[in-house]
């Protein structure tokens, strides 16, 4: 292929399960709340054999953003590992039915099965997710296509994937080829509990690989220890190029060397499930970029994607999002 590419993405290719349950749920299996947090198959088993009724959609965190990126009119790719199984058969279709390219080859056979994330929905829209990686965990430096980098404006990097050291060194080379390409980096921390577990390696990585950072409030507060987010904001400012660092309700700051963006939060008429919220942002805002649009317009387009994808369960939009946001 030699398309070029808007977006081109690195993550977990998971199925997402979702199940609405409440806060006792949760305690009774001793899960933290609105936390992600990696389990064994046995313990994925065991889980879903408790579940309420639930709903399978093709998800992982990176590549919601990749699909919302193709919604809103973006050529983006993939990569990402499954299996050949049935859930890896529904991520294949549903990424690709999106016009995303995904070419990177499946998991041995016989060998782990697709990866699959339990989430379960409290009333209050929460999202709580375990998370089996099964074959997802598995993106190594082989995966990586130097000609598919080279061929997109922006690389972005999923911080959940850093939990696996085959996937680290996938990160820094394929980082690496952008930069020699002149291309920009993305990574999203995920998830405050990922930043706790990787501190030191995730500053480094941002420090040293990433022209993009994209945090929530309490992720980028527990990256740099901050006593508060005004101190996370002076932190991070000029330590890669442009800080966006998302705050539900309050909205987003876009912090760069010498600038300060505030971006309005878009109304939602009812909160349904934040699962993908995040994702949904970056989606919007690296579109933007691509674009070469302003930072307030791109964090415009961000806050329109989020607020489509919360009003429903699922994280992949169910409206085009390039219609949404006026861009069609």
């Amino acid at each position: 292929m030699t398309k070029s590419l808007d977006v081109i993405a690195i993550g977990n290719a998971l199925v997402d399960v979702l199940s609405h349950a409440d806060d006792a749920f949760l305690a009774g299996h001793k899960i933290p709340k609105g936390s992600m947090s990696l389990i064994d198959a046995a313990m994925a088993e065991k889980l879903y054999a408790t579940m309420g009724p639930a709903v399978e959609i093709s998800g992982g965190s990176a590549a919601n953003s990749i699909a919302g990126i193709a919604s809103l009119g973006g050529k983006a790719g993939f990569i990402g590992k499954v299996a050949k199984d049935q859930l890896g058969q529904i991520f294949r279709h549903d990424i690709t039915s999106l016009g995303v390219e995904f070419t990177t080859a499946p998991a041995a056979q016989g060998g782990k099965p697709t990866g699959r994330c339990l989430v379960f929905v409290t009333p209050d829209a929460q999202r709580t997710m375990q998370t089996f990686l099964g074959s997802a965990g598995d993106v190594g430096p082989d995966d990586i296509d130097a000609e598919q980098i080279k061929r997109a404006q922006i690389t972005y990097l999923e911080g959940y994937l850093w939990d696996t050291p085959l996937a680290k060194k996938a990160y820094i080379k394929a980082a690496e080829i952008a930069h020699k390409a002149k291309r920009k980096t993305a990574l999203t921390l995920s998830d405050k509990f990922c930043v706790d577990r990787h501190r030191a390696d995730f500053i480094d990585l941002v420090h040293g690989h990433i022209d993009i950072l994209f945090a929530n409030e309490q992720e980028i507060i527990a990256l740099y220890e901050a006593r508060n987010f005004d101190a996370a904001v002076e932190a991070v400012r000029g330590k890669c190029e442009i800080a966006v660092l998302t705050r539900s309700e309050k909205g987003a700051v876009i912090v760069t060397k010498s600038d300060t963006v505030t971006v309005k939060a878009q109304p939602c008429a009812k909160i349904v499930d934040t699962t993908g919220a995040g994702d949904l942002f970056a989606a919007g805002f690296l579109f933007g970029l691509t674009r070469k649009l302003p930072m307030a317009e791109c964090g415009r387009i961000a806050a329109i994607c989020a607020a489509e994808i919360i009003s429903h369960v699922g994280a992949r939009p169910e409206v085009s999002l390039a219609k949404l946001a006026g861009l069609s």
